[in-house]
């Protein structure tokens, strides 16, 4: 079943976020609709390594990976734009789906010269406008361009820290968008908020990154001494995203 028959058929879809070969079984076999594939979700995601987008290609849902090429904010040059190219070659290559992607001024709003370059280069794959959008001053018009430029879904939070914070922009974002673009909410989603977030907003998509924190290195050891492994690791949980699943089917 696609995600495109899981809209029709009025499902909540849930999108999780991966870094790691372990979360993104963990998230297929938890009873994800779509991943996001990433490098360093600590650093809020970055284009996954030619490794875990070949493994990601034999995915039975959708597969989605981040195209962001560095750390730091979204302002690219031309330097960057052609690493971002490249990129999308490869998922092409993988026979993955489509592509997450984001570009913005230095003033925070879209960078529409970028943004238009890169779905030019990805044609025929599909699109998400990742949360560059949630920089942007004026969400209504930055949601207008996204629709005009060929996007499927734009990710966002409303603009604020959470989703839940901005779940009253949200709302107005499903209104505006009236079936044309999918809002897909994220930030701060958690098995504790996700229902009262769908039924405040409206949103048929969800995102997240569902994990749970798992042993890292003794800070005594050598792998802790010398900043390689941190006391606490973070990633997908399987049992965590069978939950949200079962709570996101009893809405539909």
């Amino acid at each position: 079943m696609t995600a495109a028959n899981d809209l029709v058929k009025g499902r909540v879809l849930l999108e999780v976020c991966v870094d790691t070969p372990a979360g993104l079984a963990a998230a297929i076999a938890g009873g994800a609709d779509r991943i996001e594939l990433c490098a360093a979700l600590t650093l809020q995601g970055l284009t996954p390594a030619p490794g875990l987008m070949a493994l990601a290609a034999a995915s039975p849902i959708p597969v989605y990976p981040m195209i962001r090429p560095r750390n730091g904010d979204f302002c690219y040059d031309t330097r960057d734009l052609d690493a971002m190219k490249r990129d999308i070659d490869a998922v092409r290559a993988y026979g993955l789906e489509g592509v997450s992607i984001g570009a913005s001024r230095p003033d925070g709003e879209l960078d529409l010269e970028v943004l238009a370059a890169l779905v030019e280069h990805a044609q025929g794959l599909g699109l998400t406008l990742h949360r560059a959008f949630d920089l942007v001053a004026d969400q209504s018009a930055a949601l207008e361009a996204a629709i005009e430029m060929g996007f499927e879904r734009v990710l966002t939070s409303g603009g604020a820290i959470s989703a839940v914070v901005g779940a009253e922009r949200i709302a107005a974002l499903m209104t505006q968008a009236g079936g044309r673009i999918s809002i897909l909410a994220g930030a701060g989603v958690r098995v504790s908020n996700i229902a009262e977030l769908v039924r405040t907003t409206g949103v048929r998509e969800v995102h997240g990154s569902f994990g749970a924190a798992k042993p890292g290195a003794d800070p005594a050891s050598k792998l802790g001494a010398m900043g390689f492994v941190p006391p606490t690791l973070q990633d997908t949980d399987q049992a965590t995203v069978a939950e949200v699943v079962r709570i996101l089917r009893g809405l539909s």
